[in-house]
């Protein structure tokens, strides 16, 4: 089981930013709508990561089960519905479920299945693949590793996931969040070089490997994506 000390304190603060403090900017940021130019790096970074993501599954994705991990407004979710997955898209926030919902297009609705609650709950049942796009980045890297063992024991092809790189960009930012902390600043992204997430995962007995798939770097968004396959 993934639920420690450290991962639930994480889990509920993150609950506590996307669906009480940021809804409203992850809707304007993941829209069409005009955005300040660091808010563009950010949206410009995460439709890059997207692709790439995407791009380690297969066109047709007909017959397969997907799960998106923290699927925020949906954009990953209507990206697979499209290829003719069955996608099961959970979010910790009820708001941005919500708000996915209604974005979704009507013709993909019978594709998608839409939840709040934890990402890693056994409840939702055996996937094909999993996709984990910039919501495991606020763990700590033993919590992570657990999680993609418990994620990997009912994933029958690959869990593609990203983590925020130790860059010394990022590195300063996390330096700054713990000397000046704000109860209304996001949830601390968590730096980590993949290798020591490979030696978690396998730490757990998992019988996969972790590896590194590539880095997007625009502007604001730092962020690299890893893959694991059995």
């Amino acid at each position: 089981m993934v639920d420690t000390p450290t991962y639930d304190a994480t889990r509920n603060r993150v609950e506590a930013y996307f669906d009480r403090t940021a809804t409203r900017t992850w809707e304007r940021l993941t829209s069409d709508a005009p955005v300040s130019g660091i808010r563009q790096t950010v949206r410009e970074g995460r439709d890059r990561m997207r692709d790439i993501m995407l791009s380690r599954l297969p066109n047709d994705l007909n017959g397969r089960r997907v799960l998106d991990a923290g699927c925020g407004t949906g954009a990953m979710s209507e990206a697979l519905a499209e290829r003719g997955a069955d996608v099961v898209a959970i979010d910790i926030s009820p708001q941005l479920i919500d708000i996915a919902t209604k974005r979704l297009p009507d013709h993909l609705a019978a594709r998608v299945t839409f939840a709040s609650g934890d990402m890693l709950s056994d409840d939702l049942g055996q996937f094909d693949h999993v996709l984990a796009m910039d919501s495991m980045i606020y763990y700590e890297a033993p919590d992570l590793g657990r999680a993609i063992a418990r994620l990997a024991g009912r994933t029958r092809r690959s869990i593609v996931f990203t983590v925020a790189p130790r860059t010394p960009f990022l590195m300063a930012f996390f330096a700054l969040g713990k000397v000046f902390p704000r109860a209304d600043r996001s949830p601390t992204m968590i730096p980590h070089v993949p290798a020591r997430i490979a030696q978690e995962t396998t730490r757990t007995g998992a019988a996969g490997a972790v590896h590194e798939v590539e880095r997007v770097s625009r502007g604001f968004y730092i962020s690299t994506c890893l893959e694991y396959t059995a």
